[in-house]
This record gives C-alpha cells, sequence and structure tokens, in this order.
C-alpha cells in the first residue's frame, strides 16, 4: 500500500472503492485532487487498464495537473508492475465533447478540421446576424443574445423546442427575435464546418443519447468515469456523466456544494444534492481535513457557510496552528481601500528576512518586468513567500482600477487574471491562417485575415469570393484571391509535415505578418514578439505528428480559460515576472491559493452583490458561498476591507458594511490601519 501513503483515513477509504457510485464531499483545500489521483493509481494496481478510465474537470490547468499527478504516481509505485503504454483518459468537458465529436464527425456532418468558436467569434457571428436582419446591435446586444442561447443549450434545449415556446402567445419580443437569430446562426455554423463552445457539449451528449451503438462504445471503453467540481455541472454536463457510467455505475464525482458559485452559467447545484437519488446504492465520502489554511481562516469559513440551508452538513477543521487573526480595514472610500492594499503589500515584503534590504526601488518596473523584484535563482527568494503568493480579490471587475493604481503608485508588480494571451488581436490573426488553412469553410476566419496584411480586398470583393462570383472579378483582383488561397495551400502543407512551432513560423512569414509588423511602431513590434512567444508556447506540440499538434494547439487555444493563461502572455509573463501580486475576481480565485489574500469591497450591494431583478434566496446563498470561497482562498493569513464612500457609475454612493463581516467571530478579527475619523452608523 505504498502508493496510499500520506492519505488521512477518508482520503484512504476513497482511494480503496473499486466498484459502485462514489460520492466524495471535498472541502475547501482538503485534498481532493490528490484523493482522486490516488483512486486511479490504486485501480491500475488492482489491475485495471489505464485506458479504461476516464477522469473529466473543468479547466486545462486541472486536468494537466491532474495527469502529470498520475502519472507521475504510475511511474513513482511501478515496482513489480510491468511499464504501463496506456494511459488515463484525462480532459475537460469540453475537451472529452472535442475528442467523441472528432471520432463521429461525418455522422454529425461536420469534417474533421471543424473549427471550435471562441466566445468573441460566436459573438461576432451573432452582431454580423443582426446587422444583415436589419437590426442595430447597440439596441440588441449580441453578447446578451450569445448568452441567452448559451443558457437554453446548457439545459438541453434545442432550436426547435426554443422556437415553438417563445412563438408561443406566451413567449415575448426578445424570446421570438433570439429563436430567430439562433436559427441562422445554427445555418452559419454549418455553413462555416464550424462549433461554439456549447456545441461541444451538446452535440456529444446527444449523440451519447440517440446512438445506443456509440454510446455502447464508450462506455465500454471507459468503465471507472470520475468527475471533478460535480457541483458545477450543468444539465448537458450531468447527462453526459450519467449516460457514459449508466452500464457499470463505476462513476465517482467530487465535489463541494458550498464553492458551487457558476449558477449564472448553468451550474446546477441540484446534481450533486441529488447524487444519491439518482444512484440509490452510492457510497458517500466526507473529506472534512483542510490542509490550506489556519485555524482562524477556517472557523470564519465554517460561520459564514453554516447560514446556508441548502448544502450537506460538513465543518472543515485542521491541524495547523491557530494563525493571525482576521485584519479589518474600514476605508474612507476606494482610493483609501486600494492604498491600505498596496501599503500592506509593502509591510509583508519588508516583515520578511529573507527581503531584508532588497525593498522595491523605483527602478523596478511593474506589469511585465524583465528584471521584476528578487530573481528565480536567487534562494532566499524561492523560500521566500513571494509576491505571487499575494492575491487582492474583488466581487467586480471594476474594482480593480483603483487597487491597480495603487499598485502603480507604489511600484508594486502585479498581474491581472482574465486578460487571455489567446484573445490577443495579432495571436487570433496567426490562429485564424491555421484554422482556415484547415477549414476554407470558415468564412470568419477568412474574412479576418484576407485582408491582413492589407492585400487590397474590400468588402465589395469580399461578398463576391463569398457568394462563389469570383469569375466577374477583374484579373488583377482574381490574383491576388488564387494567392491568398496558394498560401492556405502552402500552410496545409506545412501542417501535415512540419512540427507545430515551425509551422507558426512559416505562417509568420509566408503571410507577410512579418513584414507587415517588425518595421511598425513599439505596440506594432511587441504584437510581432507575441506572436513569437506562440511558436515558442507551440514547442510543447512539437512531438505530436502528421498535424496533429497544430490541431491540439488549435483545440487547447480555443478551449482555454479564464485561469489558463495570467494577464495578456501566458508563458512570456510567468518567465519574466517573478514577483507580481495577483488581482482578479473571486470567481477567477476558484481552485486557487495563496498565503496572503486581501478582499476588498465588502460592503451590502457590492459584495453580496445585489441583483436587481431577483430577490430569490438561492442568490444570495450564492453570495455566501462566493465569499466563502474567498475567504478559503487563504493559507495564512486573511484581510478584509470595506469603504464608506464609493464612486460607482460616475456616482459617489454612501455603503454599510457587508452582512458577512457580522458573521464572523469578533475574537477573531482585528482592527488594520489608521482611524479615518468617519463612524459607521448601523440603522
Amino acid at each position: 500500500m505504498d502508493h496510499l501513503q500520506g492519505l488521512n483515513i477518508k482520503q484512504r477509504e476513497a482511494a480503496l472503492h473499486l466498484k459502485g457510485p462514489l460520492l466524495i464531499v471535498a472541502g475547501a483545500g482538503a485534498g481532493k485532487t490528490k484523493t482522486i489521483t490516488h483512486r486511479i493509481v490504486n485501480l491500475i494496481k488492482e489491475g485495471v487498464s489505464p485506458d479504461k478510465i476516464l477522469a473529466v474537470t473543468f479547466t486545462n490547468k486541472a486536468a494537466k495537473e491532474m495527469r502529470e499527478r498520475v502519472i507521475s504516481e504510475i511511474k513513482k509505485n511501478s515496482n513489480g508492475v510491468a511499464e504501463q503504454n496506456s494511459t488515463p483518459f484525462v480532459s475537460t468537458f469540453h475537451s472529452l465533447g472535442v475528442y467523441i465529436i472528432k471520432e463521429n464527425a461525418r455522422i454529425l456532418g461536420l469534417t474533421k478540421y471543424f473549427t471550435i468558436l471562441d466566445e468573441g467569434d460566436a459573438t461576432n457571428m451573432i452582431k454580423e446576424i443582426l446587422k444583415e436582419l436589419g437590426i442595430d446591435p447597440k439596441q440588441y446586444e449580441p453578447k446578451k443574445i450569445k448568452n441567452i442561447i448559451s443558457r437554453e443549450k446548457g439545459k438541453f434545449i434545442y432550436l426547435a423546442d426554443y422556437t415553438e415556446r417563445e412563438n408561443s402567445p406566451m413567449g415575448g419580443t426578445m424570446g421570438k427575435l433570439v429563436a430567430q437569430v439562433w436559427g441562422l446562426y445554427e445555418k452559419k455554423k454549418i455553413k462555416e464546418n464550424a462549433l461554439d463552445f456549447d456545441d461541444l457539449l451538446l452535440k456529444s451528449t446527444k449523440l451519447l443519447k440517440e446512438n445506443l451503438e456509440i454510446r455502447k462504445i464508450y462506455q465500454e471503453r471507459w468503465e471507472y468515469i470520475h468527475i471533478d467540481e460535480y457541483q458545477d455541472t450543468n444539465e448537458v454536463q450531468y447527462l453526459m456523466s450519467k449516460l457514459l457510467s449508466e452500464n457499470n455505475k463505476n462513476i465517482v464525482v467530487v465535489g463541494d456544494a458550498d464553492q458551487n458559485i457558476y449558477s449564472w452559467r448553468g451550474a446546477n447545484l441540484k446534481n450533486i444534492l441529488n447524487f444519491e437519488k439518482d444512484y440509490p446504492d452510492a457510497k458517500i465520502i466526507m473529506l472534512e481535513e483542510n490542509y490550506r489554511s489556519t485555524k482562524n481562516i477556517l472557523e470564519a469559513a465554517n460561520v459564514v457557510i453554516k447560514k446556508n440551508v441548502y448544502r450537506p452538513d460538513k465543518n472543515l477543521f485542521t491541524k495547523n496552528e491557530a494563525g493571525e487573526k482576521i485584519g479589518l480595514y474600514e476605508a474612507l472610500d476606494e482610493v483609501d481601500e486600494a492604498d491600505f492594499i498596496a501599503t500592506k503589500i509593502l509591510e509583508i515584503i519588508d516583515s520578511r528576512e529573507n527581503f531584508s534590504g532588497r525593498g522595491l526601488s523605483q527602478a523596478d518596473e511593474p506589469r511585465g518586468s524583465a528584471e521584476p523584484v528578487g530573481s528565480d535563482s536567487d534562494p532566499a527568494v524561492k523560500e521566500f513567500s513571494r509576491l505571487s503568493q499575494i492575491a487582492v480579490l474583488y466581487r467586480a471587475n471594476f474594482q480593480s482600477r483603483a487597487i491597480e493604481e495603487a499598485m502603480l503608485k507604489y511600484n508594486i508588480p502585479y498581474q491581472v487574471l482574465g486578460v487571455k494571451f489567446f484573445e490577443r488581436r495579432e495571436i487570433k490573426d496567426t490562429l485564424a491562417y491555421l484554422r482556415a488553412a484547415l477549414n476554407p469553410q470558415s468564412l470568419s476566419d477568412i474574412k479576418r485575415i484576407i485582408n491582413f496584411p492589407a492585400r487590397g480586398i474590400g468588402k465589395v470583393t469580399l461578398a463576391k469570393i463569398f457568394a462563389g462570383d469570383t469569375e466577374n472579378l477583374p484579373i488583377k483582383m482574381r490574383i491576388k484571391i488564387d494567392n491568398f488561397y496558394k498560401i492556405l495551400e502552402e500552410i496545409k502543407e506545412k501542417i501535415q509535415s512540419e512540427k507545430a512551432s515551425q509551422v507558426i513560423k512559416f505562417v509568420v512569414k509566408k503571410s507577410g505578418i512579418e513584414n507587415e509588423l517588425k518595421n511598425g511602431t513599439e505596440e506594432e513590434v511587441e504584437r510581432l514578439e507575441n506572436i513569437k512567444e506562440l511558436a515558442t508556447l507551440a514547442l510543447k506540440y512539437d512531438n505530436l505528428a502528421n498535424g496533429a499538434g497544430i490541431e491540439k494547439l488549435l483545440e487547447d487555444a480555443s478551449l482555454a480559460s479564464d485561469q489558463d493563461s495570467i494577464m495578456v502572455n501566458q508563458e512570456k509573463v510567468e518567465k519574466k515576472v517573478v514577483d507580481a501580486v495577483k488581482l482578479m475576481t473571486v470567481h477567477a480565485a476558484k481552485g486557487l491559493e495563496f498565503k496572503y489574500v486581501f478582499v476588498a469591497g465588502l460592503e451590502d450591494g457590492l459584495f453580496p452583490y445585489q441583483r436587481y431583478d431577483s430577490a430569490e434566496e438561492t442568490d444570495r446563498e450564492e453570495e455566501r458561498r462566493l465569499f466563502y470561497v474567498a475567504i478559503t482562498r487563504a493559507k495564512e493569513k486573511l484581510f478584509l476591507s470595506f469603504a464608506n464612500f464609493r464612486t460607482i457609475f460616475g456616482s459617489r454612493q454612501i455603503n454599510t458594511p457587508s452582512e458577512f463581516i457580522s458573521d464572523i467571530p469578533p475574537d477573531i478579527i482585528e482592527a488594520e490601519g489608521e482611524k479615518t475619523g468617519i463612524k459607521t452608523i448601523y440603522i
């Protein structure tokens, strides 16, 4: 049982479970990934072939971490066991959907090289449809329409059912418009051999549900199924999990109802609460020992979350020390609050003996400095809780402005989580060349790149190309168009014969992007550097031959989540900025942990956020769960702050402190900073 060393009693019990359904209720910091990893290793030790095991999670980062841990544990514990050639299938739900769809592309009327539309591409397509209908996109926001369609698909509702419902006497104007746009949206995607994120789940699950023969193939392929973050599954993900496991019933789900914070994305809390109803023979194991936080932090988390009704009763505990009290700062306004956070970060740095005499100087450039505070090669810095171990969390994105200004004022390097590397214009342009080369039907990609770099091909010409009316164009224009498509053909040949990183380099040169940007403005040169960084990133796909590397790169780029890239340069930032404070929303912080955590903006109406269109108790409980997630990100020290005044949408508002603050026992809270001289009156 060497492979089970280091597990506590409950973790070991879960790891040793072999047959039948199992629900692992894993509290924050309770080692759920470690438990699943050891269970998979134990299955293999018991003679289960690795390729019979499926593990599904929500982010590429989590899937990568689990995959690496499993492979590492298998190698570590392979003594006496023949080296396994196969490995468990570990992926996100969306990647699993892509896998199933690609294997059955013909049945679904797709080619192997279908395009995956990211959120921006899908929204732009809907914007074009609105314009074609003569509707002003400012009147009906394309993103809102896209979100409505997405929410319906997440509930496993088809276009036909939605159209019938909204075109009934009970339907409203907006619903009728969405139905019309949705129908045209589906036709456009079919024409372009493209799918959006929701299609990856909807079409693969629909295939499993309606085709018994195909369903049996995957049920026999994966006899042991693990679903991480089960509380975050929507109806389609829930149904996919159920269909895959209905034959063997060897399904293990891991989750925590207290960390369900994505109902606005369609996550259904009932899925985890009703697991025992779905699987009457299910075994339930509670992981309540927290390895992350101090006793004081856990006490605050337990007290706060116990007010929620829709949850299984559990109480996190830890063998860690009591730790420091929770700091609470009463700020005058958002500027004062941000100033407190920045100066407190400086105090944290100065209080560490490893940083004595090091400090922050004016020479240390914030946000992406090539020479940040400290160096990764410095052993003292490795021991120090680096700036990257400090996080500032907030409820809404707009709060970051004041905090960023304070970071700049005090010259503290910082990173904002949420701006994806793959969303940069130049990266999307480069990837569009690759997608168009593999899928010439992708008119959205053609439209994006046919005139970048400039080729003198205007909108009228483009319309004729898409209409198949190129014969009536002038001969010079036809030559330009032919040359463009020849470039795409050459890129396709390179994709199928060269390594992924070499293909990127070829695209940049052959397309003319390099010549366009290298002698341009400083901003254009930086854009070229970002594309070069894409070639560096592509190195990890070089081991995949015959075009599979570029296929995987395109798939990963399309499915990249907020946590898969930090700030504006995914790999680049991680290499160059050794120490940087993380700024992010609480939603983005889920699954992460930091030694020091600041939770800003704890005011009634902001956190908990006031949804003006709903007074549902379920919404209030989700806000409380969100605060619970914020608290449990902290390992050693937690700071809370609120502002008496805050300017929102240009209006200065008077605030009362969040009810969450008063939930925390006073004996584990200590006041921070100097008194503002303003007395808050509670009515």
